[in-house]
């Protein structure tokens, strides 16, 4: 630990309550968070914040045996709005002249599940839960459950009363399981499962494969030749179309950045396993799109060593041959697929950069992100360019504005 010179924090532009924002998925959405009366309602504060952090407007609506577990001020300031904890003549279970985009129960109790599956409205969270599926049936609301509750209570009652919920149009968020418990899920999985869930997206639904990061390819069992590129792109990438709702896949080089949890992924540690995952995916799902950015081994060695090789001087030259051109095998064997390939240069000039893509384009790809080592925004942030066919090449900034500005592009196309 550093020390400190107990000097106070700079000051910010942010007031007390207000949240920097992470993303805009929620811009204009509103949402109603229901907490039930688990120990994890302790959370509910900090999940209020999250799904501000995307944008969204939130209100709290408690049982009493929530408020045993959190408080009143808590919510009101994560949430900047009143809480709801009882019905008046007002009818805040019907939301009829501000209706709610979401409505996310976080946590979910046994009681609340099964009260809600049997159309029981006894109190503020079952009644606006009887009202929201009203408004499920007629297409106006969405409904997202997170249940949270002690493994013996993980009956078949309750097992019953989840698959009718979902029958019904109910989103099921599947918990944490540890411990012998149903725990409620990190806070950013919820937000992102609630993201998902609203999105009017054009991409929602649409089968898109993502690739990045290195592709090893081995010398010996222990020694292996790659690069510095870590796949931290393709990842922003990935989570932005996630967070639109495509069904996104990412196949990621091992010694690559790691992903969230909640990202559809898949880890090949070569070269080789990078050459099959890519293929294999692309046989199996009717994937539109394909993104991809992985730094692809040129080469590898002609034949790779035995066990390993001892240090000192039993190593001192590899013969390399080329690797075959798994983007190449694509095009020729996916010909329907939408294919926007990746092309860093260094020591070129911009111009020379947009030649480079262009004459890739002519090659039967659809689009290029091209970029070159030299030049970096401000404050040292990458550059990239999209090039595709009959268009001005166009700009993108920073790797979260490059991941928005290549979904925006496929949006338009």
């Amino acid at each position: 630990m550093e020390p400190w010179n107990f000097t106070p924090p700079p000051p910010s532009e942010l007031g007390d309550r207000q949240v920097p924002l992470q993303g805009t998925h929620l811009q204009g959405k509103r949402i109603a968070l229901l907490i039930t009366g688990s120990i994890a309602a302790l959370k509910a504060p900090l999940l209020a914040r999250e799904l501000r952090r995307e944008g969204a407007e939130v209100v709290a609506f408690t049982s009493p045996e929530a408020l045993r577990y959190t408080t009143l001020d808590s919510l009101e300031w994560s949430t900047t709005h009143p809480v709801i904890t009882k019905l008046t003549a007002a009818a805040e279970h019907l939301s009829d002249e501000n209706p709610f985009d979401a409505y996310v129960v976080a946590p979910a109790t046994y009681n609340t599940i099964n009260k809600m599956r049997y159309g029981i409205a006894d109190g503020v969270i079952t009644s606006t839960l009887a009202s929201a599926l009203g408004k499920l049936e007629q297409g106006q609301t969405q409904i997202l459950i997170v249940p949270t509750m002690h493994g013996s209570l993980h009956n078949q009652i309750l097992t019953e009363s989840l698959q009718q919920l979902h029958q019904w149009g109910v989103e099921i968020m599947p918990p944490k399981q540890a411990y012998g418990k149903d725990n409620l899920p990190d806070l950013r999985s919820i937000v992102v499962a609630v993201c998902r869930l609203i999105s009017s997206s054009p991409l929602k639904g649409i089968p898109i494969l993502v690739t990045g990061g290195p592709t090893p390819v081995p010398i010996d069992n222990i020694r292996r030749i790659t690069n510095r590129f870590r796949g931290t792109l393709s990842i922003k990438i990935t989570e932005e179309l996630y967070l639109r709702g495509a069904e996104v896949q990412l196949i990621l080089g091992t010694g690559g950045d790691t992903p969230p949890p909640y990202l559809p992924c898949e880890i090949a540690q070569t070269y080789e396993d990078y050459a099959q995952l890519v293929l294999g995916q692309l046989q199996e799902n009717p994937y539109i799109v394909g993104i991809f950015s992985a730094a692809v081994a040129d080469y590898q060695p002609e034949r790779v060593l035995p066990g390993k090789i001892p240090s000192g001087n039993a190593l001192q030259s590899l013969k390399l041959v080329p690797t075959g051109k798994v983007i190449e095998r694509v095009r020729t064997e996916f010909p329907d697929l939408y294919m926007v390939t990746f092309k860093y240069q260094e020591n070129v000039s911009h111009e020379d950069l947009i030649e480079i893509a262009q004459a890739r384009l002519k090659q039967g790809y659809d689009a290029v992100v091209a970029n070159r080592g030299e030049e970096t925004g401000a404050q040292g942030e990458q550059v990239a360019y999209w090039v595709s066919e009959n268009q001005v090449p166009v700009k993108m900034m920073g790797k979260e504005g490059i991941a928005r500005a290549i979904a925006d592009r496929l949006v338009s196309r």
